[in-house]
């Protein structure tokens, strides 16, 4: 009897994790029930831009090997890795530990700073906005850091005790990098230093999307992040020092991206692509969860004012490349919508 009410537990604690992971099983829109391939090749191309090098110059002119390699980095993986940013090891590290240690904290301690059932800032999971739309095995924290005067104070955790004094640091001498970022895209693609700048407002935001990838049992079924690009005007992204886990969507072949310990990864947003009419793509990436060990990363989206409309820079447009999106305000609105259906956001403001 004893054997038998064993093997009874055991189905059922199988059965429990079946309908657990249910509905997080990643179904390709073709094929129903998709697999996920684990056996995408590593990528040791994913472009690496030496900051320090790419700002030293003060004009185009002065360095354009540096513009010329941070140009063919967008055009074929329109993402890179950035080395030598300025920010140390240790403060690296610090985020890491910090992010860490919130999740860690007991369930108690992180839901009171739960994301409401109407807002998208806050602990928790993603907003179910349709039906059958697959879960993202992952936790995350989700803050608005920027306009200051738009914070919300009360979704931003006081324990750990620095996390808060952190992500003040962090964002601040991130926005430095940004600004730097921005102008040498704007000279690799010949155009004025600030117009892409200029298009982001003097009331820029910035959020802060701290993601907890716990262990998961079917790890060939499931994805942390699903298959998307970004709505941003760019990505800057602090991976996990340890555990992989980000794939491009390249060629229509998923690559998986390295890890360099203490690089940022940049990558472009949609609201960039809008920007540039075209010519830079906001690539297609997800994440994918692991057995054994939990991942941890931080994204940063820095894009314009929501109050402002960006367009194609007029630069940019011409008889040769004619404009290809309209004249958009608030793109987040229409990013959101989109984004949980597994569709490219990008496509409704396409002309």
């Amino acid at each position: 009897m004893a054997e038998e009410d064993s093997k009874a537990a055991v189905e059922g604690s199988l059965k429990a994790v079946q309908e657990m992971v249910e509905s997080y099983i990643w179904r390709d829109n073709s094929n129903g029930y998709g697999p996920v391939d684990l056996t995408v090749p590593l990528t040791t191309e994913t472009p690496v831009i030496d900051f320090a090098q790419l700002i030293s110059s003060s004009s185009a002119m002065d360095d354009p090997q540096q513009l010329h390699k941070l140009r063919s980095a967008l055009s074929q993986w329109r993402c890179f890795q950035v080395v030598n940013h300025g920010i140390e090891d240790s403060f690296l590290d610090e985020v890491r530990k910090l992010s860490r240690e919130f999740f860690h904290l007991p369930m108690v301690e992180k839901q009171k700073y739960a994301r409401p059932l109407d807002g998208i800032e806050g602990y928790g999971t993603d907003m179910v906005l349709f039906e059958n739309q697959p879960l993202d095995w992952t936790d995350r924290l989700y803050l608005l850091v920027s306009p200051k005067d738009e914070q919300k104070l009360k979704f931003w955790p006081e324990n750990p005790g620095s996390f808060r004094n952190m992500l003040y640091d962090y964002s601040a001498r991130l926005r430095q990098i940004e600004e730097q970022l921005l102008k040498s895209i704007a000279r690799s693609l010949s155009v004025p230093d600030d117009c892409f700048l200029n298009q982001f407002g003097e009331r820029q935001t910035m959020y802060a999307r701290f993601n907890y990838y716990p262990p998961c049992p079917r790890p060939d079924l499931v994805l942390g992040l699903k298959p998307h690009a970004d709505g941003s005007g760019i990505t800057i992204l602090l991976q996990d020092k340890e555990v992989e886990g980000l794939q491009l969507l390249k060629e229509n072949q998923w690559f998986r991206v390295p890890i360099i310990p203490h690089a940022l990864i940049v990558n472009i947003g949609d609201q960039l692509e809008i920007m540039s009419n075209g010519i830079l793509k906001s690539p297609v990436h997800r994440a994918l969860t692991n057995s054994e060990r939990e991942r941890n990363t931080l994204a940063m989206f820095c894009s314009p004012d929501t109050a402002k409309d960006i367009e194609p820079v007029e630069e940019l447009v011409d008889d040769e490349r004619p404009r290809l999106y309209k004249k958009v305000r608030n793109y987040p609105e229409t990013y959101f919508h989109y984004y949980q259906q597994g569709k490219r956001p990008i496509d409704a403001v396409r002309i």
